[in-house]
């Protein structure tokens, strides 16, 4: 038997796992590492959702196969949440897939929408699935810059004019998930008129849209007038209701769009858990406090971040919204690259990020750190980021020669 693969073979290995089996080995040696590596969240989901799954298992019926597409309630659950937060209207019988988390959803609306070749612009850098989705499904990608400006739509112009085939679909991320950044309306707005001047598919990722620390809630693409014509948008309840392992996302937009992924999921699954949807169900229709609080935790663990690693030498730029901060690495470290610092990190600071090559080749000289730790656990990463860079020369001097010693 060969041991590679078709589809294997289109997939590099993951960045992310080098960094967690470093990881692995520290902790196996009694090290107490402190991870901000993956993006996932450690707040307990609301007690009300809890409750009411504990309610619904093990009612008739609640065991037996569920719907691909998601109970009826959930999906006007959904329907009532976009109407209320961005005055929005959903047909949620048509325009609401309920997915097993947005990841998969984005994986299989690529199955559904690409043919081999098909020609997918994705930011770069980017969530991995964004453009390994396509490349399961066959298709090619082309990177485009992630920050919503000008060279953004210059690049969207010169792959429509100069790809071939021509580009099928283009990924938006905002706030991204690595680097933070945020769009406003008129951004969209552009990237409506931009894609249904040059017949595109738009797919946006709007993972983060309750976690802002401006008071500026981040805006949906369907607001713009007509985009439902060409855009499907992929929400999860992981971040909004710290609910990451419960795996309940959504995608909404376009009927044609939401149809074709429907039709992919009824091959592949039967939806989650009904006891699941139930509980997701009652987040989206209950109480919506507990949102506040989790933004505010975030923001509370932003300011420390970037208060504490800033004393300790590491200047980290503040992110106005997700879960995350994008950082430059440190100018004398940035000859290891990204990974290599990742894995010095924790092997010397005992504390763990995510290297930006992980996110594309244009996050090399980033890494992105996670607000998943209490405010006491990164001011002790802060300390030990101190500690390491007072002592950088002689811990590297076998490793690279550094630059600015001294």
């Amino acid at each position: 038997m060969s041991p590679d693969f078709h589809r294997i073979r289109r997939l590099p290995p993951y960045v992310f796992e080098v960094v967690n089996r470093v990881k692995a080995a520290a902790r196996n040696q009694g090290m107490d590492i402190i991870d901000l590596g993956m993006g996932n969240p450690d707040l307990p989901a609301p007690a009300h959702v809890v409750e009411k799954m504990r309610e619904t298992v093990g009612k008739p019926h609640t065991d037996r196969y569920s719907a691909s597409k998601g109970i009826p309630g959930l999906r006007k659950a959904q329907a009532a949440y976009y109407g209320r937060r961005f005055g929005v209207k959903l047909n949620p019988d048509t325009q609401i897939c309920v997915t097993l988390g947005s990841k998969e959803g984005f994986a299989n609306m690529a199955q559904a929408i690409t043919g081999p070749g098909d020609l997918v612009l994705v930011p770069n850098p980017s969530y991995p699935i964004h453009a390994f989705g396509f490349l399961m499904a066959e298709g090619t990608i082309s990177s485009v810059p992630c920050e919503p400006g000008p060279a953004f739509f210059h690049a969207l112009e010169k792959a429509v004019l100069h790809s071939t085939p021509k580009p099928i679909a283009l990924i938006t991320c905002f706030p991204s998930n690595p680097t933070a950044q945020v769009a406003d309306l008129d951004f969209y707005r552009d990237v409506v008129k931009f894609a249904k001047t040059h017949d595109l598919i738009v797919l946006s990722d709007l993972a983060y849209s309750e976690v802002y620390f401006d008071n500026v809630p981040p805006p949906s693409i369907l607001q713009v007038p007509g985009a439902m014509d060409v855009a499907v948008e992929f929400t999860s309840m992981s971040k909004t209701f710290s609910m990451p392992g419960w795996r309940v996302g959504f995608a909404v937009g376009n009927e044609r769009l939401i149809a074709a992924l429907v039709r992919v999921k009824s091959y592949l699954d039967y939806g989650a858990f009904t006891p699941v949807q139930v509980a997701a169900t009652a987040a989206l229709n209950g109480p919506q406090e507990c949102i506040d609080e989790m933004r505010a935790t975030y923001k509370r663990r932003r300011d420390a971040l970037v208060e504490s690693f800033g004393r300790a030498g590491w200047q980290i730029p503040a992110p106005r919204a997700s879960m995350f901060a994008w950082a430059p690495m440190p100018e004398r470290f940035k000859e290891l690259g990204s990974r290599e610092f990742s894995k010095l990190l924790v092997e010397k600071a005992g504390f763990a990020v995510s290297p930006g090559i992980g996110f594309g080749e244009q996050g090399e000289g980033y890494v992105r750190l996670a607000l998943v730790e209490n405010e006491q656990r990164i001011r002790q990463a802060a300390r030990n980021l101190r500690h390491f860079l007072d002592n950088a020369d002689k811990i590297l001097h076998n490793v690279i020669p550094l630059k600015a010693r001294g």
